[in-house]
C-alpha cells in the first residue's frame, strides 16, 4: 500500500481543511480516523463499527491488582505509560511468528516507560532491557494467591511468572514512578498493524544478517513489511554483541519511524484505511481498564494531540554487566536513580543519567 500524496481539488471543503491550524492535524490520527469512520456511518452500521472496534480491546484491572502500596502521584508528574511488546505464543499465528511451538508461555519482549510531561508537547521513552536483574515484589496472582517477592529475577520473566499487573508493580518499585496506564501489543498484532499502514521505512544502521530469524538487510533506508519489522525489532544475533542491549537502539528507532509513518498518512481522508488500521491496532492491544474502550482511547489520544514523534527522546535505562553473571545486567547507579528522579519530578534528565556502562556494542 502506498501513501496517497495527491493534492485535493480546490473547493470550499479543501479550503477549510487547509485553513485549519497545523496543530489540529497533529497527534494520533489512527483514533481520529476511527471517529471519522463512525461519523460517516449511520444507524446500525455505526453501532456495528463501534462495537467491533470496542470489543477488540482487552482490558486488565491494574488498579485493583496493585492496591494502595504504590508511588505517590505528584501534581506535576505528567503521564506515565508502561508499554510492553509481548512474545506470547498463544494462538497459531503468534507461535509461528515467535519461532515455532517449542517455546511456551509469554514474556515481555520489549518494555518502555513513556513519560509525557505536563503540557503534552514532548515525550521521553525509557527502554528497560529484558535481561535486567530486578527484585520482583510480592504480587497477587491471577488465581488470587500471593506470589512472594524474589531477588535477582530477569525482568522479562515477571510477565510469564505472575502477569502484567506484577510487571507494573515491579517497574513502580524499581523506579518510584507511578504508572498511569498500561499498553501491551502482541506479536501477530504488531505485524498486522505494520502491514495495515503499508509498511514502515527505517534507516538500517548496518548490514544485518540474522540466521535465527532469516532477516537480511543492507545498511541504508529500507521499507519493511510486518514480518520484516517484527524480525527487525527482535533481532539480537544480527547486531552488536548478540545481547538484548544491541537491539534496543533498533527498537527505539523503529518506534519513532512507526509513529511518524502514521502521522504522514492521510487517514482522515481515507475512512476505509482508517478502519482497517484501527481494527488491526485494537485487536493487538491489551490495556489497563481505564483505557479499555474506544471512547477512552480517543479521549486519551486527543489529550496527546500536541506530542510530535520528532521531539520524542529515547533512552536506555543505564545498566552495567552483572559481576556474578556477565550475561545479565543490573541498573547502574547513580545514573538510573537520577533518570527516574527526573521523570518522577517532570524535570530535565541530566546528560550523565543517559549514559550506560553496558552498551551491547
Amino acid at each position: 500500500m502506498s501513501i496517497d500524496e495527491t493534492t485535493p481539488a480546490p473547493g470550499p471543503r479543501a479550503s477549510r481543511r487547509q485553513a485549519r491550524p497545523r496543530k489540529r492535524r497533529r497527534g494520533l490520527k489512527i483514533t481520529l480516523g476511527v471517529l471519522c469512520v463512525l461519523l460517516l456511518a449511520t444507524g446500525g452500521t455505526a453501532y456495528w463499527l463501534y462495537s467491533r472496534l470496542d470489543g477488540n480491546i482487552k482490558g486488565v484491572d491494574i488498579e485493583k491488582a496493585l492496591g494502595e502500596d504504590r508511588p505517590e502521584k505528584l501534581p506535576t508528574s505528567g503521564q506515565n505509560l508502561l508499554v510492553l511488546g509481548s512474545d506470547s505464543r498463544a494462538g497459531a499465528e503468534n507461535r509461528e511468528l515467535g519461532g515455532g511451538g517449542a517455546v511456551s508461555g509469554a514474556r515481555s519482549d520489549t518494555a518502555l516507560v513513556v513519560h509525557i510531561p505536563e503540557g503534552r508537547s514532548k515525550a521521553v521513552a525509557v527502554s528497560i532491557p529484558r535481561d535486567t536483574l530486578v527484585t520482583r515484589p510480592a504480587c497477587a496472582g491471577d488465581d488470587g494467591s500471593t506470589v512472594s517477592a524474589e531477588k535477582r529475577v530477569m525482568f522479562n520473566s515477571v510477565y510469564a511468572q505472575v502477569g502484567p499487573a506484577c510487571v507494573v508493580k515491579t517497574v513502580e518499585k524499581m523506579s518510584g514512578v507511578r504508572i498511569d496506564h498500561y499498553l501491551e501489543i502482541n506479536f501477530a498484532g504488531f505485524k498486522d498493524l505494520v502491514d495495515a499502514i503499508g509498511g514502515v521505512t527505517v534507516d538500517v544502521p548496518q548490514d544485518i544478517h540474522d540466521k535465527a530469524s532469516g532477516l537480511n538487510l543492507t545498511a541504508g533506508p529500507q521499507r519493511l513489511d510486518g514480518t520484516e519489522s517484527l524480525a527487525y525489532v527482535r533481532t539480537r544475533h544480527g547486531i552488536g554483541d548478540g545481547s538484548d542491549l544491541g537491539r534496543i537502539g533498533l527498537q527505539q528507532q523503529f518506534l519513532l519511524a512507526l509513529l511518524s509513518e502514521v502521522k504522514s498518512q492521510d487517514l482522515l481522508g481515507s475512512p476505509a484505511s482508517s478502519y482497517r488500521i484501527a481494527d488491526s491496532a485494537t485487536k493487538a492491544l491489551t490495556t489497563d481498564s481505564g483505557l479499555a474502550s474506544l471512547t477512552s482511547l480517543a479521549e486519551f489520544a486527543r489529550s496527546m494531540n500536541g506530542v510530535d514523534p520528532g521531539s520524542m527522546e529515547t533512552i536506555m535505562l543505564p545498566v552495567a554487566y552483572d559481576t556474578i553473571d556477565p550475561n545479565r545486567v543490573i541498573a547502574a547507579e547513580p545514573q538510573a536513580g537520577r533518570l527516574w528522579k527526573a521523570i518522577r519530578e517532570d524535570g530535565t534528565i541530566p546528560e550523565e543519567a543517559k549514559k550506560s556502562p553496558a552498551t551491547g556494542g
